[in-house]
């Protein structure tokens, strides 16, 4: 299969780069969000049920707009494939993960995901990449280290197995981004609703026994408003926003604006949690978005 060239960034509407800034906004607040959440959910649980509500939201939305949630012919495989990788086995690496490691060895190996998605865009021959993406790429990913080691505590120590279950999880979620990129002939919300339906029903088998053993009458009505936001907001509107940047500008300059979202984390960790922000992390913010500026503006070469 030959390169196809990323879409040029001067042919994408500017809703696509506003789209993308929103998504890590969401995904910023969702990490402070979903930690209320989980004083009272257990993980699998919370999971199940996030992805229950968000899959059913979807659903809805789909068959309203489009009529119907066929898959066009020949894609029930791929789709099946991307939602068990991007959703369920995702969802598994990163829970796990970060019960086996501090929040900021997760946020530090997460931070590779545009270098990972640029690797794999060019390996498998979706997207061509220029010299100035690629410092981009890099530019932006140093700059979420800074980000993550400016936080309060540094970098904490964490045990190995936990480290390489987040590592896996960032090759799931990578694979998602650079495949989504590869299904043509239907819009991003069958796209995104086709593949959450493919991943949740074995998340919410897995968390049935910790949904059973669940006070619910315990449950606070804080925890039921994380729990929404995590699944209406996290879930739903940001990965429609974050299929349909793909599809605009490419997987490589989506990932890349993605390394935001720790930058939006750490500022609404300051402002809700009271965590004031370090040198490092102002300093990290200024290479994020300089990255992303680098990986907007680099031209992409036609397919030779």
């Amino acid at each position: 299969m030959s390169a196809t060239p990323a879409p040029a960034p001067a042919d994408a509407p500017a809703s696509a780069w506003w789209g993308m800034l929103l998504v890590t906004l969401i995904w910023g607040a969702n990490f402070s969000i979903s930690k209320l959440a989980l004083r009272t959910f257990p993980p699998l649980g919370f999971s199940a049920l996030r992805f229950a509500l968000a899959a059913a939201l979807l659903a809805a939305i789909l068959a309203r707009r489009e009529g119907d949630l066929r898959a066009p012919p020949g894609t029930a495989r791929t789709l099946l494939g991307l939602g068990l990788v991007g959703n369920t086995i995702y969802q598994l690496g990163f829970v796990f993960g970060l019960a086996r490691t501090s929040a900021t060895n997760s946020a530090l190996i997460l931070a590779t995901v545009p270098a990972v998605v640029t690797a794999l865009g060019e390996l498998l021959g979706i997207e061509r990449t220029t010299p100035r993406m690629r410092v981009g790429v890099a530019t932006a990913t140093v700059g979420v280290v800074l980000v993550v080691l400016g936080r309060e505590g540094g970098l904490a120590g964490g045990a190995v197995a936990g480290d390489l279950l987040i590592a896996f999880a960032v090759l799931c979620w990578s694979l998602y981004t650079v495949g989504v990129r590869r299904v043509g002939g239907m819009s991003s919300l069958r796209l995104t609703t086709l593949t959450m339906l493919a991943g949740t029903p074995p998340l919410v088998l897995l968390g049935l026994p910790d949904l059973a053993r669940l006070d619910w009458g315990a449950v606070s009505g804080g925890a039921w408003a994380a729990l929404a936001y995590s699944a209406a907001m996290s879930l739903v509107v940001a990965y429609l926003l974050w299929n349909r940047s793909v599809a605009l500008v490419g997987s490589s300059r989506t990932a890349v604006a993605g390394a935001l979202t720790p930058v939006f984390a750490g500022v609404i960790a300051w402002l809700a949690l009271g965590e004031r922000p370090r040198p490092l992390l102002l300093a990290g913010a200024a290479l994020v978005l300089g990255g992303i500026l680098l990986a907007r503006h680099g031209p992409v070469p036609a397919e030779g």
